[in-house]
């Protein structure tokens, strides 16, 4: 199974933090790791690879944190879940030489999953950090609307 695991899944939500604080300042990993639900201890483990990436910028010091590198709308999904994962591969026969498949020369394998990791790519690269945060006000804004419409306890009669 295709799977992204908690390692990306987080890395998302923080670099998703740290995009919606651009110009603002470092943020800490505390800070981060609370809005975002995120284990601290856990996100201190990922914020070395999203640095050695490029995609954030490390500050030591009182006032010091992560803010990221560049601007959200330069870096996708696939950026950073590639960050902290390593290469995305949906199977060993996807990659462009085929070298993780021993039967490359005569299975059909090799086009059907070349095909689903290109789909894949250009999905994942095309999520940016800026496209979440839209995609995140449009939500907010249609729940609160829904909110607004529900009757109230009491004029439920309760």
């Amino acid at each position: 199974m295709f799977k992204v695991s908690s390692k990306g899944r987080y890395a998302v939500k923080a670099m998703y933090e740290l995009a919606m604080h651009v110009g603002r300042g470092p943020l800490t990993v505390g800070s981060i790791a609370h809005a975002q639900n995120i284990p601290e201890q856990y996100l201190e483990q990922l914020m070395p690879s999203l640095k050695r990436a490029g995609l954030v910028i490390g500050t030591r010091g009182a006032q010091g944190g992560y803010r990221l590198e560049g601007t959200p709308d330069g870096v996708s999904v696939r950026d950073v879940v590639a960050a902290v994962e390593g290469p995305i591969v949906v199977a060993e026969c996807a990659t462009e030489d085929g070298t993780g498949c021993a039967e490359i020369d005569w299975c059909v394998g090799p086009d059907v999953w070349m095909r689903v990791q290109e789909a894949v790519d250009e999905a994942m690269s095309q999520i940016t950090l800026d496209q979440l945060m839209q995609d995140q006000r449009v939500f907010m804004r249609q729940r609160r609307q829904f909110l607004a419409s529900q009757p109230t306890v009491l004029e439920k009669g309760g």
